[in-house]
Parts: structure tokens; C-alpha cells; sequence
């Protein structure tokens, strides 16, 4: 699949704001500073699409991209920011649960994580509340570039067991800075718009 047009669609903190619910929409989460703007920039081949922030933790709200007009690409406010306050952070599980109950089109829900290090207490909790809803599955380990292929495959195989990821679970490495990895990601994409 290649990404020929992407633009942002709706910015969102609640469902009255969600654009219609009429087409498939993949959402990805991660923690505030685990590269997530890099990475959609990369997927759309777009340098701005996602905001690129110096500040991890800024996205508060739900963004829905339109992809190729025949999808949407949903980016979900990272968590695990240390300096939200508890209110702030309470409002983020409400405001995850409600999307991820209400939308009918959600295909998947890929979970970015650090490929250097050991996932954090909330990548768990996510990834549980994710398989509690049954969009679990894909996992994309961020920042590939930074270690060698022997740590790639030591820390791979620590990810997964971290995460309880079963056999059929895909773990794909990416670098946005070195754009790879990403062509998987979009077959898998692909597959999830073809169910």
C-alpha cells in the first residue's frame, strides 16, 4: 500500500466531535515520547502531518487523519507523562475507553514501544486494556536505529515476554529516522483495511 494523500480530518476530546463513523480507522498509542508524530509522518510521507513536539506529553487530544480518503489514521494522546496531574490522566483512560467502545469502524490499535527499553508499567497496562477490547495484536518497537541487530532480537524477545505477546502477535521494528521497517507496517495496515 503506499500513502499517496493524508490530511488531518478532526481534532477531537469527545465523541461529539469524532468525524462520522462511516470507514476503517487504525489508531495508534504510545507513550508521550516514544516517537509517535515521527512515525505517521513517515507512514503518509508527510514531514507535518503529525506535530513533532519538544515537549513529550502534548497531544491531549484524539486526531483522526483521512488517509488516501479511504481510511483514517487515529492518533491517541500519549500517556505516561510524569508531569500530567492525576486529573489529567484520569480524563485520558475515560476519554480512551469511551473511543474505543463507541467506534464501530476501529480496526486495531497498534502500541508503539521503545525498542531500547524494557516496557514501562503503563505499555502494559495499555496493551491489557487493548486485548481487554480485542485490539491488540501489533506492536511497533520505535527507534530501531539506536541498537545493533543482536540488541533488536535480545530486546525484541524481552518485549514480548514483558508484554505477554502470543506467537500470532506481530512485533515490527521501525526507524523513522532511517525510514525502516515502515513497508511492513503498511502490508499490515493493508490486511487490517482488507478484513
Amino acid at each position: 500500500m503506499r500513502i499517496v494523500k493524508s490530511e488531518l480530518d478532526t481534532v477531537a476530546v469527545k465523541p461529539s466531535q469524532y468525524p462520522p463513523d462511516t470507514m476503517p480507522e487504525v489508531a495508534f498509542a504510545g507513550r508521550s515520547n516514544v516517537g509517535k508524530s515521527s512515525l505517521l509522518n513517515l507512514l503518509t510521507n508527510r514531514k507535518k502531518l503529525a506535530r513533532v513536539s519538544g515537549s513529550p506529553g502534548k497531544t491531549r487530544t484524539i486526531n483522526f487523519y483521512l488517509v488516501n480518503d479511504a481510511f483514517r489514521i487515529v492518533d491517541l494522546p500519549g500517556y505516561g507523562y510524569a508531569k500530567l496531574s492525576k486529573s489529567a490522566t484520569e480524563n485520558w483512560g475515560a476519554m480512551m475507553e469511551t473511543y474505543f467502545q463507541k467506534r464501530q469502524g476501529l480496526k486495531k490499535v497498534i502500541q508503539l514501544v521503545d525498542i531500547r527499553h524494557k516496557p514501562s508499567a503503563q505499555d502494559v497496562q495499555m496493551y491489557e486494556y487493548l486485548r481487554h477490547y480485542g485490539l491488540d495484536g501489533i506492536v511497533v518497537c520505535t527507534k530501531a536505529d539506536k541498537v545493533s541487530r543482536n540488541e533488536a532480537a535480545k530486546n525484541i524477545a524481552m518485549i514480548r515476554k514483558t508484554l505477554d505477546l502470543s506467537k500470532e502477535d506481530k512485533v515490527i521494528p521501525v526507524s523513522a529516522l532511517k525510514r525502516t521497517g515502515y513497508e511492513e507496517l503498511l502490508e499490515v495496515i493493508e490486511g487490517l483495511l482488507e478484513d
